[in-house]
């Protein structure tokens, strides 16, 4: 069986939040509790649920379209941001990156 441990875990969080832009991570179960987060505590508490729903919702979709397709990767391009969101079966990770002007 897969095992992942936590120090792996806290590893690639430093590792993703070391990259230029990057300005916040969420980490959520597969029911929308957030596991781990390096967003403040309001900022997490308004967008791990908006992001949860926007994946299920989305998961529903692709469903809808080919019920032998799934989810695997989410992109939001806004003006000012971009998040990107990986979900899986058992967990859901998204990234917050903020747009550099150049």
């Amino acid at each position: 069986m897969f095992s992942v441990k936590m120090s792996d875990v806290e590893e690639t969080i430093k590792r993703i939040q070391s990259q230029r832009g990057v300005s916040g991570i969420i980490v959520m179960d597969s029911i929308g509790r957030v596991i781990r987060s390096t967003l403040d505590d309001e900022q997490t508490s308004q967008n791990a649920p908006l992001l949860h729903q926007l994946c299920d919702k989305s998961k529903s979709v692709i469903r809808e379209i080919d019920t032998s397709n799934d989810l695997t990767f989410l992109r939001l391009r806004t003006k000012k941001n971009e998040i990107m969101i990986a979900p899986d079966k058992d967990y859901l990770l998204a990234v917050f990156y903020q747009k550099t002007s150049s």
